[in-house]
């Protein structure tokens, strides 16, 4: 959800306003207008901007207002500069001495996402920029993340700065220091003081990025409701947990999946890919990064529609649950009277108990399992090995494909 408390800025300095050129793209999506907004990369480059020339000498904490950042997405964004700060021997950020390696300057920007839902929106973004005898530096500070595990894009105990919020810091740095004449090197440490904490909400624990937020964006924009963004999420994740060692994964679709897992005693990977909707994505990423096995633990509410070949479970791509399962029931033996009260009811729930009335449940079940077993291979063209279990809420366990237990054992026997 966005954070709207620490917007509050945000939107006071617009009604006075305060334009970031970011308000005239937006997107209509379900008949709203929704805008765009900005990434935690483009606040940092534009905060190192800030920075930098204050400290080289372009103006004092008074001049530099805002700053103009050309993003990669080819959107220029003007940047409101907040809460400056300087040491050292800078008395005026436009007076550090050209000699003076104790000096610094740290400038903040606030992060907007636009109607994107992100956790991240509201905070500052800080870069304190300070000089060096040579080249370019950058490193993470309070509230930025460290990478612990391989497999993520920044090697193991860097900070979780991408490699394209860092070409933009470090171009930034450039630029300025061209503009100021200034020969010599330039450090840029970024920061987010509540940064640790707004962690917890993202996918960062589980990918081994420890202590705060990672700096991210490949546009530096932010496009609402982003199915890329998501989708990204998903391949670094299983790209960590391959690089990790592990060969062979379980999915789970959703907290659902998780919680069940959390139930299951003897389980032998907890530490599962959670792939939201995006079956088929998840497959084409095993194949991308070399995994050799999925096992997907799902609940029937989303995976029924696998069996009809549906690889992107959202409702508002396809449904066809009642129409899967009444078809499945039919093959079972169902007579059409109940087949037809199938295709009347609204949730999978109605569905199964209409069928574990007539005793076609688990027929049903190896049915549906048989089906979500073939599109699932088909999906990979057979280079990742797929099972798949299915439950409900209600029912707990429905069934299983035919090579689900032996790929529960290989899992096992891997992770010993």
């Amino acid at each position: 959800m966005k954070n709207t408390n620490d917007s509050e800025q945000f939107k006071k300095d617009k009604k006075m306003g305060f334009r970031t050129g970011i308000e005239d793209y937006y997107i209509i999506k379900d008949n709203k207008k929704m805008r765009f907004g900005y990434t935690t990369g483009s606040c940092a480059a534009a905060a190192t901007k800030a920075s930098a020339r204050m400290l080289l000498g372009h103006g004092t904490e008074d001049q530099v207002v805002s700053v103009l950042l050309h993003t990669p997405k080819g959107i220029d964004l003007n940047l409101e500069v907040l809460d400056v700060s300087k040491g050292g021997s800078v008395t005026g950020a436009g007076e550090a001495r050209s000699d003076d390696s104790q000096a610094w300057v740290q400038c903040g920007i606030m992060k907007d996402g636009g109607d994107d839902p992100d956790v991240t929106s509201g905070l500052i973004v800080y870069a304190k920029v300070s000089k060096q005898e040579s080249g370019i530096t950058i490193d993470g500070g309070e509230g930025v993340g460290r990478v612990s595990k391989p497999g993520l894009e920044q090697p193991v105990g860097a900070a979780a700065i991408n490699s394209v919020p860092r070409k933009m810091i470090e171009e930034a740095l450039r630029e300025e220091a061209e503009r100021a004449g200034y020969k010599g090197g330039l450090k840029a440490v970024i920061s987010v003081p509540k940064g640790r904490e707004t962690a917890k909400e993202t996918f960062n624990p589980r990918l081994g990025i420890e202590g705060g937020i990672s700096i991210l964006g490949t546009s530096g924009i932010v496009e609402p409701m982003s199915e890329t963004a998501l989708i990204k999420s998903l391949q670094v994740e299983m790209a960590q947990q391959i690089a990790g060692g592990r060969k062979r994964l379980v999915v789970t679709l959703g907290n659902y999946g998780r919680d069940y897992l959390d139930g299951l005693e003897n389980f032998p990977l907890k530490e599962s890919v959670k792939c939201s909707n995006y079956v088929g994505e998840v497959i084409d990423a095993a194949v991308n990064y070399g995994a050799e096995e999925l096992v997907f633990v799902a609940h029937i509410g989303k995976f029924v529609k696998v069996a009809g070949g549906i690889m992107n479970t959202h409702s508002r791509n396809a449904d066809s649950r009642a129409e899967i399962l009444a078809a499945a029931a039919l093959r079972a033996g169902m007579e059409r009277e109940e087949v037809l009260e199938i295709l009347d009811t609204l949730t999978t729930d109605e569905a199964l108990d209409i069928i574990d009335k007539a005793g076609l449940l688990e027929e049903t079940m190896r049915i549906i399992c048989d089906k979500i077993g073939f599109y699932l291979n088909h999906r990979s063209y057979g280079k990742v090995k797929t099972e798949a279990m299915i439950f409900s809420n209600s029912r707990g366990y429905l069934g299983e494909t035919k090579g689900f237990r032996e790929a529960v054992e290989r899992i096992r026997t891997e992770n010993e």
